[in-house]
């Protein structure tokens, strides 16, 4: 499936609104009068449920996880005003990550690949919440306000075209827009990426990393593709100059020395996407078994080697390599789930139980220990006990897919019809198929049309879709 190139998404969320600002209130700068801070919240909500339905999505809970605290994490020590995010962990290998309206963060797989420590990774994203944190979308839309409705619509609606495969086609819809205006949000972008750089930077040094994370990211990245191959999406969406580098370089000298350059964590996750984007998890065994020769301290290869033994039914061997990570730090939260897994892949559900129980205690809002437990109960078929467990993940993450997904596979299972309607059109509305998640609402209506109150209830949530769904549409005409 075609990705959206996030230049593209950026200059089309700036000119999919209406440069109307006549009935906004002024919030301190001249943007807030032309799009306020919860126009760009409600238009990238309905931004991102049309993305999900156009990209495939990595849903590892241990990833997903990881990307939210840390970027939670440095949101906290940036300026970032509204830190309502939303996240989108796009499954592709290619090195990118993007921020649009409304504070939402995408991350590619392919970034845990490119990024060798943490302090890296962290760097790319404090650049994106830099974006954030000085409006540079609702700037942007300033800078462009004379342009027509028109052609604003035509540019999203040729990025759409593209995603959905048109290719060509939408390529010329966006261009044929309005060319020169184009130009123009290219130039304005590029005082972006300094700006970004700058605060990144401050962000960085304030979270507790290293700032020098920033210029040797940039730094390798333009070394490595230098003499030829494609660059990733963030080179082109983020061109990296030396004069660039040179000056990030030199804000990240004046800064405290020291700081946080990586973590063991961090190599857990990055063994994880690999194995992700191997051919086979006895390839991916045969590479870690590699790094490990070359390493006998290498970690995150050890644990990469137990995933990859564990899903290629190695099972005694998984167990091997992951048993001195255990003895060296027992209370690890991400190698007691591999343990987890591995138990319940040997079917042995009272030692999978006894750890889980074991680690609530310690983690009891951890999200990938509740949703292993959640497995763990479907393994030992008691879904209603699972689905008790998803209503309360439900309570703090009432916006992610993948666990409507499953609560209404759940639902289903313990006979819960109507209530497995509901969960569905919330996962159909969540990844832009609006028309089925009505649907979906219409057929829970029917089956409770003895219960008033319930009856009600859907109905009005019906309304709410119907909502969403003319702001998704208003953003494509």
């Amino acid at each position: 499936m075609t990705i959206l190139r996030p230049t593209l998404l950026t200059l089309a969320c700036l000119l999919a609104l209406p440069a109307h600002g006549d009935d906004l209130p002024s919030l301190g700068d001249a943007s807030s009068a032309i799009v306020s801070p919860q126009q760009e919240h409600d238009l990238g909500r309905a931004w991102l449920s049309v993305l999900r339905g156009q990209v495939g999505q990595l849903s590892d809970p241990l990833l997903k996880d990881f990307v939210e605290t840390s970027v939670y994490r440095l949101a906290e020590s940036s300026e970032v005003q509204d830190r309502r995010l939303e996240f989108i962990l796009v499954d592709s290998k290619e090195l990118n990550a993007f921020a649009a309206p409304g504070g939402i963060i995408g991350v590619n797989g392919g970034l845990f690949l490119g990024a060798e420590t943490e302090g890296q990774y962290a760097s790319v994203l404090a650049h994106e919440l830099g974006h954030l944190s000085q409006r540079h979308f609702a700037r942007g839309l300033e800078a462009q306000q004379r342009l027509q409705l028109p052609m604003m619509a035509g540019l999203l609606a040729g990025v759409v075209m593209a995603a959905a495969g048109a290719g060509e086609a939408g390529m010329a819809a966006i261009f044929g827009s309005q060319a020169a205006a184009i130009q123009n949000q290219l130039g304005f972008s590029r005082q972006n990426e300094a700006e970004a750089d700058r605060v990144g930077i401050l962000t960085l040094e304030k979270a507790g990393y290293d700032p020098r994370n920033m210029p040797d990211m940039f730094e390798r990245l333009a070394k490595q593709y230098q003499y030829g191959g494609k660059p990733p999406e963030f080179l082109l969406t983020h061109p990296v100059t030396e004069s660039r580098i040179a000056d990030t370089r030199n804000r990240a000298e004046m800064a405290k020395p020291g700081g946080r350059e990586d973590s063991q964590t961090y190599q857990y996750m990055r063994a994880r996407t690999q194995l992700i984007y191997e051919d086979s998890p006895g390839m991916a065994a045969k590479r870690f078994r590699a790094r490990l020769d070359e390493n006998p301290k290498d970690n995150g290869a050890r644990y990469g080697l137990a995933l990859a033994l564990t899903k290629a039914g190695q099972l005694n061997e998984a167990r091997d390599a992951l048993a001195p990570l255990l003895a060296a730090a027992p209370d690890d939260l991400t190698l007691n789930l591999a343990q987890v897994d591995l138990d319940i892949t040997r079917n042995h559900l009272p030692d999978a139980q006894a750890r889980v129980d074991k680690l609530l205690q310690q983690y009891p809002d951890s999200y990938p220990l509740n949703q292993a437990r959640i497995n763990l109960l479907l393994k030992q078929n008691r879904p209603a006990d699972a689905e008790k467990g998803l209503n309360q993940l439900l309570d703090s993450r009432p916006h992610d897919p993948d666990v409507w997904n499953l609560v209404a596979d759940t639902r289903g299972m313990n006979g819960n019809i109507i209530g497995s309607y509901q969960a569905r059109a919330e996962y159909l509305a969540l990844t832009g198929d609006y028309r089925g998640a009505e649907q979906q609402l219409e057929f829970a209506k029917r089956r409770a049309s003895n219960n008033f109150p319930l009856a009600s209830r859907i109905d009005a949530r019906e309304k709410e879709l119907r909502d969403q769904e003319k702001i998704a549409k208003d953003m494509m005409q």
